[in-house]
């Protein structure tokens, strides 16, 4: 009888406690989001998606070069939208209300810079 008895609430502290685990697991599920850039071409888009794949948190980056739009999933228990806008400003482009960063902007060729060549002010 005492053996049943330990065994059911040894039971039901497995299945609290997993129960805990799923709640927090579910914290940290994928988000996805949209930003609009300022990239031209592939070797834009060859930058962009390799620097957003060194942010910690970020699972895939997928930039639509015709519409501009960078497509992240990512864990937002490990980063989060302005991080991601910063990576992109970093990166030498426009991240949706966030500039290009200067240092970065002018480390880009020139065919990546606003104007496809012509020295943007």
């Amino acid at each position: 009888m005492l053996r049943n008895l330990f065994l059911t609430a040894l039971t039901s502290l497995v299945l609290l406690g997993s129960s805990f685990a799923t709640a927090s697991a579910s914290d940290d599920k994928e988000k996805e989001v949209k930003l609009k850039t300022s990239a031209i071409c592939g070797m834009c888009k060859a930058r962009i998606e390799r620097n957003l794949a060194f942010e910690k948190g970020v699972k895939e980056a997928d930039l639509d070069v015709k519409t501009k739009v960078v497509t992240i999933k990512y864990n937002p228990a490990k980063t989060d939208v302005a991080k991601l806008k910063a990576n992109i400003s970093k990166t030498g482009y426009d991240a949706e209300d966030v500039p290009a960063d200067e240092v970065g902007y002018n480390k880009l060729p020139s065919c990546c810079k606003k104007g496809g060549g012509m020295d943007h002010q």
